[in-house]
């Protein structure tokens, strides 16, 4: 049996994954606010070093995998805070315990992005490269604009780029070439207590009951909780970098010619340049 570190192990989907792992008969490590094993606050950098060093220790330094489930949905008042949990609240527990994931030899990580990722128009750059170059409060100051919108911007921003996060760091060798395989899981509207409560506020639901779900429903918890389930499986080996829409259709309706996309002529020079380093990496790792 296996031991998985989980966040947002409390509540919604981070619940559903946790129950089913145990049912299972694995070992998980849940991080949460309240009814975790390690109880901790990720919009904090403190909350987020005490819960990564927690973890570590309860796995004695060895994690079969992670699943970064915990996260903030758009409210107004509250974007430093998502901007904190939805993207530092990753990224930072995930270097940190990258040595106990590569010291299992083989060992899988979900991360929860969303469908948001990719049917929100109109998030500012700024704010994408503020949350890569590591400034919540730059990310947060590029929405300023949006007023009342400026959460769902931020929220927006901060799974594109923790997306983007997880695809350039999926393929470097620290991370594959460790046998670490970084995923991502984007759902939609899933009925989860965080979607509950926006549906409860009178300003939120008109737009969520809205937004387009071609199968007709909103998505459940415990199905989503299967996906996660198998991409920490033997059969997720062979996936690094890849991004799992579970949202009834909703990113390919907005986006149905947008991907895939061929590689235009302006981007020739940088796959060659790409499939350069990588040739010299492998032969570099070969003589060594």
């Amino acid at each position: 049996m296996s031991t998985y570190a989980v966040t947002g192990s409390a509540s919604g989907m981070g619940k559903a994954t946790a129950d089913k792992l145990r049912a299972a008969g694995h070992t998980v490590i849940g991080v949460d606010l309240k009814d975790a094993e390690v109880v901790a606050d990720l919009s904090t950098a403190e909350g987020r070093a005490a819960a990564a060093k927690a973890v570590v220790a309860r796995a004695d330094g060895r994690l079969d995998g992670a699943v970064l489930a915990a996260g903030l949905g758009p409210h107004p008042g509250r974007e430093l805070l998502i901007a904190e949990v939805n993207y530092f609240g990753v990224v930072e527990l995930l270097e940190a315990w990258r040595p106990a994931l590569a010291a299992a030899g083989s060992s899988r990580v979900v991360v929860f992005s969303s469908n948001s990722s990719t049917t929100v128009p109109v998030v500012p750059k700024r704010t994408i490269a503020a949350f890569l170059a590591g400034d919540a409060k730059k990310a947060v100051a590029a929405t300023r604009l949006f007023k009342d919108n400026a959460s769902a911007m931020v929220y927006a921003g901060s799974k594109i780029a923790v997306t983007r996060w997880l695809r350039r760091a999926a393929v470097r060798p620290e991370w594959a070439g460790a046998g670490i395989r970084l995923n991502a899981i984007a759902p939609g509207a899933i009925l989860t207590p965080l979607l509950q409560a926006q549906l409860d506020d009178p300003h939120q639901r008109g737009a969520i009951e809205a937004f387009p779900i071609p199968v007709g429903h909103l998505g459940d918890a415990e199905q989503l909780a299967d996906w996660v389930v198998f991409l920490l499986g033997p059969a997720a080996e062979f996936m690094a970098g890849s991004v799992v829409f579970v949202d009834g259709g909703t990113d390919a309706y907005f986006r149905s010619e947008d991907w895939p996309r061929a590689v235009p002529f302006s981007g020739l020079r940088r796959y060659l340049r790409l499939n350069k380093e990588f040739a010299a990496r492998k032969a570099a790792a070969a003589g060594s």
